[in-house]
């Protein structure tokens, strides 16, 4: 396998759900050792859905692409012990425990004096959150959904996990250059409740709402400050269309043969269609205009029209459907087939990051403590050393699958 940027970096990885795992996963993917730390019960987010029909979470394989793991108890002090040590020998920590003294990182620095340790949290001052309170409380879920609606409208991707997930792989390999050019240890932490905060306020959001005195109204699915609309087909589909730039717009109604139409509403309303703030005061006309072109065609005869132009669009379809396109692709996409133990054949991703134009392979997740033996005789301790511990259940043994 060809080098990768991380290789010879290790990181002990001890945590769970979805923002901390997408950092690890991100930092193996790039070449680091990955060691998740989890109780010899399991992860607490192991059988977290989506799973098999076998009760195996297709999630957890998901995000533990590529790492190692290790089980411990980690309730005594041995097990505590053993982990503290592997961190030292690391010096990289990722985690999102709450309320755990031993990991403090005034503790840990003891030890590694140049530990980079990054903690994952809710807020800013420790309280616990999770995306689906943060979206809410950022107001995301009060500007989604149809127009006229009072009605709470949560996605359902987990965006800021994702988010502070990236954040937190950054963060890591920043404080690992600063370690290499100073020596240093560096102490991050990172709130899911800032990143979403950060995230509405680099848009301008919050910026907009604070001089407007109130928050941006529903739009369904238009395309805020420009122009965008979903339209039905006429075999039943549904395509989103958008003309954000003046050549996409241009684009757009020659292919629909509506120039003279809407000629004739620019001059009705006192608009240029070609600015984009035009566009969006006209959206529902413009819509209006529209709707009938596409709900007259279907979808495959949308496709030749719009096959070879500047139209930016795309249909709407669900994730079966997605993931038959996939199996019958030709070339190299990001998804994959990987065997992951106790699942099999499983579609899953690698990372987007594409190096001298090809991507990177994807590897499985391991099975729970699969690398218990291996990481512990790595950190020094020989094999009657390691029986004692798994006798003694300090250690775990690996799952069979």
């Amino acid at each position: 396998m060809t080098a990768r940027p991380l290789d010879g970096v290790r990181v002990v990885d001890m945590s769970s759900f979805v923002a901390g795992p997408t950092a690890g996963r991100v930092l193996a993917e790039l070449g680091a050792e990955v060691i998740r730390v989890d109780p010899i019960s399991g992860a607490v987010d192991g059988a977290r859905w989506p799973v098999t029909d076998d009760g195996v979470s297709l999630y957890w394989a998901g995000l533990n692409q590529a790492k190692k793991s290790v089980t411990v108890d980690l309730r005594s002090e041995a097990g505590r012990g053993f982990v503290t040590d592997l961190v030292a020998e690391a010096g990289i920590l990722l985690e999102n425990a709450a309320h755990a003294r031993w990991l403090d990182n005034d503790v840990l620095a003891q030890r590694c004096p140049g530990l980079i340790h990054l903690h994952i949290e809710g807020y800013a001052d420790g309280a616990p959150a999770v995306d689906y309170t943060v979206n809410a409380e950022v107001g995301l879920p009060l500007m989604t959904g149809p127009q006229g609606s009072d009605t709470p409208v949560n996605h359902v991707l987990p965006a800021w996990d994702l988010l502070t997930g990236l954040y937190a792989a950054l963060g890591l390999v920043t404080a690992l250059r600063r370690r290499e050019q100073t020596g240093e240890g560096a102490y991050l932490q990172l709130a899911l409740s800032d990143v979403a905060l950060s995230a509405v306020a680099s848009m301008g959001w919050v910026a907009e709402a604070d001089r407007c005195g109130t928050g941006r109204p529903r739009q369904g699915n238009a395309l805020f400050g420009s122009y965008g609309a979903d339209f039905p087909t006429a075999d039943g589909h549904a395509v989103m269309v958008v003309g954000l730039t003046s050549g996409q717009w241009r684009a757009l109604i020659d292919v629909t043969d509506t120039a003279d139409i809407f000629s004739a509403l620019e001059r009705h309303r006192g608009l240029d269609l070609s600015v984009e703030a035009d566009r969006y005061a006209a959206r529902d006309a413009i819509t209006a205009v529209l709707r009938p072109w596409f709900e007259s065609r279907t979808l495959e005869q949308i496709t030749t029209d719009f096959a070879g132009t500047r139209v930016l669009w795309s249909a709407y379809r669900t994730l079966a459907e997605v993931a038959a396109d996939i199996r019958h692709v030709a070339g190299d996409v990001v998804v994959q087939e990987v065997d992951h133990p106790g699942i099999g054949a499983m579609l899953t991703s690698r990372s987007p990051l594409r190096w001298s134009g090809a991507y990177t392979d994807a590897a499985p997740a391991p099975v729970s403590g699969a690398h218990t033996r291996e990481v512990a005789a790595a950190a020094g301790l020989d094999d009657s050393a390691i029986d004692a511990l798994v006798a003694a259940g300090v250690l775990g043994k690996p799952e069979t699958t």
